[in-house]
This record gives structure tokens, C-alpha cells and sequence, in this order.
């Protein structure tokens, strides 16, 4: 077991994960309070490094693309107060993180944990159910549903369409912004057969955040509706749906013969059930 202790948290290391407390200073950001403990098991890990500084030194973690959540879903647009794999270390406790870090470079190296990107969440996201209200409204996510509700400051554009309610089925994408300079954040649902995207201010599938202090739970939100929407990476590898070669709509023995084709191809386990479906459907629309 290796372990550090800070002001800024606590990371524990037993061989197999990470195990990541914020601490209770009141440095310590709302948005790493509030999401709490985080358990990052060993094959999520891509590396770990540590920086001396004159008055603090940080430990930061590397995760393997696609492997969290809320970092596919803010896109590494988290602040670093924000940032729940960076930790704030006091000079008299230098040598304690180094340690650490080699203890978990020995770790990955003894697994052979490939760097790589993954296909698949190997951390589960936030908890539901989670609302938040920040920015023009108040986001609730039950793990099915979310909602959306608009405050006093919303536009009528919003107001007019009044409560969101979004089936997660419905939802094929989510992206957190922050607040830059003068530029507005925002907390955007992409919802399958809406219109074009219009701006946050105005998009009733969206919050617009405004830079105060509980816009990065915003963040949270985005992180767990990511984490229950299928993997990017997943949709990108499926195969491309199979249909019947080009033929002339009336050419009906070439779309028998493709269907006999098919049914060989299923007998003999090379297409499965799903796939032997979508294909025979496709062939009988062409007929």
C-alpha cells in the first residue's frame, strides 16, 4: 500500500486501483467535493507523473483515452482546481510522492497495461439521481430522464417551451463548456430529430452558464448522462449494416438468390441472429 496525505486530498494505491478523496480544505473545489471518492482501477490508467514547484508540487494522473466519463464529456476543458486526477502536494511530502509514482509505474509495468486508447467506460461517472442549477436553469438526471427547468433569467425562447423533459434514449449527445473571458459556458443536450443546433441562450436542450461558482457541476451532470450513452468509440467500430448488391427493383431472382446466400450465412454461424434480421429486412424492403 502506498499512500500520500494532503490538504487537497488523499490517493491511496493497493496494487490493483487508484483510490482518489478529495479533502475537506476549503481550497478544495465544489465540483471534486461533490463528486466525492473515485476508485481508478490500474487498467484505466495510461500514467502517473509528478511536477517539484517552489511552494507546492502536483501529482497528476493520465487515463486512457475513453476510459472516464466526465473527461470524454468536458473534452479537457476542466479547470485544474477542478481537475479530480491532479493533486496539490506540500514540500515535506515530495518524497512520498515520488514513491507513489513508482509504485504505480512498477504496477502498470508488471500488468502490461497498454497506454491505448479503450472501447468502453472503465469508471462508472457520477451518481444519479443528480440535479443541479446553475446558469439559466436547473438540470435533474434520474439515470432515464432528464429534465430541464427554466429560472426568471432564462430567454423566452425557453421559457416559452417550458420543463424539458428528455427520454435518455432520445439523447445522442452532451458537451460541457466553461465560461472563457466574456464567453458564456453552457450544458447542451443533442437530441435525435431536433433541429440545428442554435445558441445556448436560445436552445431549449441547452443551459447557458455565466461563470459562477456552480457552473462545474454542470460538468458532473454531463459526465453522467455520458456515462450511460453508448460508448464513442463502440458506435464508431460497428460494422456496417449489410444490404442486398444494387439490382433492378424488379430483378426478384437476384434478391431470392441473395436471401438463400444469407440463410447459408446464418446456418453456418457467420452472421448472427441480429445481423441475419437487419439483412433479410433490408432485401424484403427491396422487394
Amino acid at each position: 500500500m502506498a499512500e500520500i496525505l494532503q490538504k487537497d486530498g488523499t490517493w491511496a494505491f493497493d496494487g490493483d486501483a487508484l483510490r482518489l478523496t478529495p479533502g475537506r480544505d476549503k481550497g478544495v473545489s465544489l465540483l471534486r467535493g461533490t463528486l466525492g471518492e473515485l476508485v481508478v482501477p490500474l487498467e484505466a490508467l495510461a500514467g502517473i507523473s509528478f511536477e517539484r514547484g517552489r511552494r507546492a508540487g502536483r501529482l497528476r494522473l493520465r487515463l486512457r483515452d475513453g476510459a472516464d466519463p466526465l473527461l470524454l464529456a468536458t473534452g479537457g476543458r476542466l479547470a485544474e482546481p477542478h481537475d479530480p486526477y491532479r493533486l496539490v502536494v506540500e514540500p515535506d511530502r515530495y518524497g512520498v510522492a515520488e514513491y507513489l509514482v513508482d509504485e504505480v509505474r512498477t504496477a502498470l509495468t508488471l500488468d502490461r497495461v497498454p497506454a491505448d486508447p479503450v472501447d468502453a467506460y472503465l469508471l462508472p461517472g457520477p451518481a444519479v439521481p443528480l440535479s443541479v442549477a446553475a446558469g439559466d436553469g436547473k438540470v435533474s438526471f434520474d439515470g432515464e430522464h432528464v429534465q430541464l427547468e427554466w429560472n426568471w433569467k432564462a430567454e423566452e425562447a425557453k421559457t416559452s417551451v417550458g420543463t424539458r423533459t428528455l427520454a435518455l434514449a432520445d439523447i445522442v449527445g452532451v458537451e460541457w463548456w466553461p465560461s472563457l473571458r466574456l464567453q458564456n459556458g453552457f450544458l447542451r443536450f443533442t437530441v435525435r430529430g431536433a433541429p440545428a443546433k442554435v445558441p445556448p441562450k436560445y436552445d431549449p436542450n441547452a443551459v447557458e452558464l455565466w461563470g459562477f461558482r456552480k457552473d462545474p457541476l454542470m460538468a458532473l451532470v454531463a459526465a453522467a448522462v455520458q456515462a450511460r450513452l453508448p460508448h464513442p468509440a463502440a458506435v464508431r467500430a460497428e460494422p456496417a449494416p449489410l444490404v442486398a448488391p444494387a439490382a433492378d427493383d424488379g430483378d426478384h431472382d437476384v434478391l431470392l438468390r441473395r436471401l438463400r446466400e444469407l440463410g447459408d450465412l446464418h446456418r453456418s454461424g457467420v452472421l448472427t441472429d441480429e445481423e441475419f434480421t437487419r439483412a433479410k429486412r433490408a432485401v424484403l424492403d427491396r422487394m
